[in-house]
């Protein structure tokens, strides 16, 4: 079974907990990889490719780190329509505090050499620099994976001067002849191996993050979930909210507060793995389709264990479907392995999707959800959380649960 998140222990004390930029954003960048039609390690792979052909091509420090941050977060967009896709991907990117440079480099992703490409047919040199190596970066991983490195290559001359600046592409042909191009970018390369590579190029090293930069990019990465679906818009968001009310109305203190609203924030990131297909599908899912749905909140955790500091944040995210008599999922939990943080954010989460609209039904009014919640305590939701919710939302009329985990709940507070 491993680790729950009432059996978690820091493991040794005094360890270094602070964050990198990096180290979140590259853990992030894969579960972007996860979306449909993604290729796994697009992200970590085009990084390395662009920054060693900036590197060649004697980009600016100012440029390169800007670049580093851009081509791990291209993708971000998530809509199917180009334009949108790059302009909403830029808006996030300005959000995480990228700076300007690397916010156009994602919103001029698409434009091509001849000016023929998206949003704006910019043409040229009128194209920002840093968007010209996302593209070459790009191009190279993708005809590299689906073909051949060699392929990529003969491909990238070809369109030269057409799709692609022929200064860079130079500078890409030039590095693939001494063999330092593809370094931890080829199919048989581990992941593991990728990310150590893209995390030492880091620009940003010795900069940790602080709880406010920490809090702004968890943020950011909710409003890519929502963004996947209509039916989901501001659910990740509103469930944190949600959640650290709870919180707070349960007495936790301030840190356990802080970590409820984070893994509230990022509790669906695995969700980026299913097909709007089936998120948005009006019919009954399939057995199939349910087992696809099911194995996001373990991607949730295993997506959010790569980032050191946030081990327990993965753990409680990876929870939000678990119930009390071990009917939710992935993992059938018990009472016994549920810590009050998990509790607290399936609460949040059960509130959260029974008011939204979904494909299959309109959003369900308050006096239609607060029966529900009240026939799933104590037995599948904490009843302490339940009370803390109908407290939050200022009904007086909910009846008082006495949990039978009372007594573990608080102490693991």
């Amino acid at each position: 079974m491993g680790q729950t998140s009432a059996s978690f222990r820091q493991e040794a004390q005094g360890l270094d907990e602070s964050i990198s930029l990096s180290e979140v954003i590259s853990a992030l960048s894969f579960a972007i990889d996860l979306t449909e039609g993604a290729v796994h390690g697009h992200a970590l792979r085009s990084c390395l490719l662009g920054m060693r052909i900036a590197e060649e091509a004697g980009l600016s420090s100012e440029e390169t780190t800007s670049l580093y941050y851009a081509l791990l977060l291209k993708d971000i967009g998530n809509e199917e329509m180009i334009g949108l896709r790059c302009d909403r991907g830029a808006s996030i990117v300005s959000k995480l505090g990228m700076g300007p440079l690397a916010a156009e480099a994602v919103r001029s992703l698409e434009e091509h050499w001849d000016g023929s490409g998206y949003p704006k047919r910019a043409r040229g040199k009128r194209i920002p620099l840093l968007a010209r190596v996302c593209a070459v970066a790009q191009h190279l991983d993708v005809f590299s994976m689906g073909r051949s490195p060699s392929v990529a290559i003969e491909t990238l001359e070809q369109w030269s001067g057409t799709w692609f600046d022929p200064e860079l592409v130079r500078a890409a042909l030039s590095l693939d002849r001494r063999g330092a191009l593809w370094t931890y970018c080829r199919a048989s390369d581990s992941h593991e191996m990728t990310r150590a590579a893209v995390l030492d190029l880091d620009p940003r090293k010795r900069q940790r993050l602080d709880d406010r930069q920490i809090d702004r990019i968890c943020e950011a990465f909710a409003d890519v979930v929502d963004s996947k679906s209509h039916f989901t818009f501001r659910h990740s968001v509103g469930v944190a909210e949600l959640a650290r009310g709870i919180a707070k109305n349960l007495g936790l203190r301030s840190d356990r507060v802080r970590l409820v609203r984070r893994a509230a924030l990022l509790h669906d990131i695995g969700k980026l793995s299913v097909a709007n297909t089936i998120l948005d599908k009006k019919t009954r899912l399939t057995d199939a389709e349910w087992k696809v749905v099911e194995r996001h909140p373990g991607l949730t955790r295993r997506i959010l264990e790569q980032i050191g500091p946030f081990r327990e944040i993965a753990i409680v995210a990876g929870e939000h479907h678990e119930k009390l008599d071990g009917s939710g999922y992935p993992k059938h939990l018990m009472a016994a392995d549920l810590s009050i943080e998990a509790r607290i954010i399936a609460v949040a989460d059960v509130y959260g999707a029974l008011s939204e609209d979904r494909p299959y039904r309109a959003g369900l009014r308050y006096e239609e959800i607060l029966p529900i919640m009240r026939a799933l305590a104590p037995r599948k939701l904490d009843g302490d959380c339940v009370n803390a919710l109908i407290t939050l939302i200022g009904d007086d009329r909910g009846v008082v649960y006495e949990s039978p985990v009372r007594e573990m709940a608080g102490a693991c507070a």
